[in-house]
C-alpha cells in the first residue's frame, strides 16, 4: 500500500484492468510499472524518464541496483534486437531434479491421445501428495508453455482422486519437458503489425477459438480452447472445461467463442489504458459454421 500510494502521488494511475499495473503518461512519454509484492518491472518509451522513476524509488525505498530484465517470477528473459524470448528453463530443471526425472526417456508429445484418461482408470495412489505437487508445478509452468495447456488442464481434473494411470500421464509430461526445457514464447520486436503506441496503423489483435464437443467420457462436458495473438505474438491462451453439458457441437463452439470474446474484451480494455491503438472490431476465428452463424444472429443468443 505504501508503494501504491507513492506511485499515485507521482502522478501514476492504477490500471482498472490489472490492479498490479501503474501507468504514467505525459505527451509522448509513457512509463509502465508492473508490481508483484517486491518484484517490480519498470519500462517505458524514454530511458531518461525511466531513470527518473528509478531514482525516485531509491529515494523513498530500499531497492537493489536496477538491472536489465533477465529473470522475473521464475520466468527467464533473453533479449536481442529481434525480440524477447520468455522461458522457464531453470524452473523445469528444478522440477525434474525434484521428481528424479532428469534422465528420463524423452517423448515428443506431452499427452497420449489414446487411451483417454478417465476418473476410474487405474488403481488409486496410496499417497497422492506427489501427484498434486507435480500438477501444481505444471500449472505455473504453463504461463510460458501453451503446448502444455490441455495436458495440465486434464491432469488437474483428477487431483481429488489420482490413480496410477494419472501419475504415469503426469510423468509423461515431465519426460516431454526434459527434451523441451528451452521452449517458450518469443515476442518479436517488430512485425507487419508491430507494437507502436503512437503508430498510425492499429495493432492487430485476433484470437482462435475451438471446442472438443463432449470430449470427457466421464461427464460429457466439452473443453474450451483459445489462443490470442497480438500481431504474430501469442499473448493469452487457455484450455478449460465448460460449466455444463452442451447439447450440440454448435453450442459447444459458441460457448468457446464467448469465452474468447470475454478475454479479447479484457485485453482491449487493458490496451486502451496502455494507450495502444486497436481496431474497433476485433477478430475471432472459429471452425464451426453453425457457431459462426449464431454469433452473427442478433436474436437467437439465449
Amino acid at each position: 500500500m505504501d508503494l501504491k500510494q507513492h506511485l499515485l502521488d507521482s502522478d501514476f494511475t492504477n490500471s482498472l484492468a490489472d490492479a498490479s499495473l501503474f501507468i504514467h503518461g505525459s505527451g509522448s512519454h509513457l512509463i509502465y510499472v508492473l508490481v508483484y509484492v517486491d518484484d517490480i518491472i519498470v519500462t517505458g518509451t524514454h530511458s531518461r524518464t525511466i531513470d527518473a522513476v528509478l531514482t525516485a524509488f531509491s529515494d523513498r525505498f530500499s531497492i537493489k541496483d536496477p538491472v536489465d530484465l533477465h529473470y522475473f517470477l521464475g520466468i527467464e528473459v533473453s533479449r536481442s534486437k529481434r525480440g524477447m524470448h520468455l522461458m522457464q528453463r531453470k524452473y523445469i530443471h528444478d522440477l525434474l531434479l525434484k521428481t528424479n526425472m532428469s534422465d528420463a526417456k524423452l517423448v515428443s508429445t506431452p499427452l497420449s491421445t489414446t487411451p483417454k484418461l478417465t476418473l476410474t482408470s487405474g488403481a488409486p495412489l496410496a499417497d497422492p501428495s506427489q501427484y498434486r505437487s507435480v500438477v501444481g508445478s505444471l500449472q505455473y509452468l504453463s504461463f510460458t508453455r501453451p503446448d502444455l495447456s490441455y495436458a495440465v488442464s486434464r491432469l488437474s481434473q483428477f487431483m481429488h482422486r489420482p490413480t496410477q494411470d494419472h501419475w504415469q500421464a503426469a510423468k509423461r509430461v515431465l519426460r516431454y519437458l526434459a527434451g523441451t526445457s528451452t521452449h517458450g514464447i518469443y515476442l518479436h520486436a517488430s512485425s507487419p503489425n508491430s507494437l507502436h503506441c503512437f503508430s498510425t496503423s492499429p495493432v492487430k489483435l485476433h484470437g482462435f477459438s475451438d471446442a472438443d464437443w463432449a470430449g470427457d467420457t466421464d461427464d460429457y462436458i466439452s473443453t474450451n480452447g483459445y489462443v490470442i495473438y497480438l500481431g504474430r505474438n501469442p499473448i493469452s491462451w487457455s484450455s478449460k472445461k465448460q460449466s455444463g453439458v452442451a447439447r450440440s457441437s454448435t453450442e459447444a463452439e459458441y460457448r468457446a467463442v464467448a469465452k474468447t470474446t470475454a478475454e479479447l474484451c479484457w485485453l482491449s480494455s487493458l490496451y486502451s489504458e496502455l494507450r495502444i491503438q486497436l481496431p474497433s472490431a476485433l477478430v475471432i476465428y472459429c471452425d464451426n459454421i453453425g457457431a459462426t452463424y449464431l454469433c452473427a444472429n442478433p436474436v437467437f443468443h439465449s
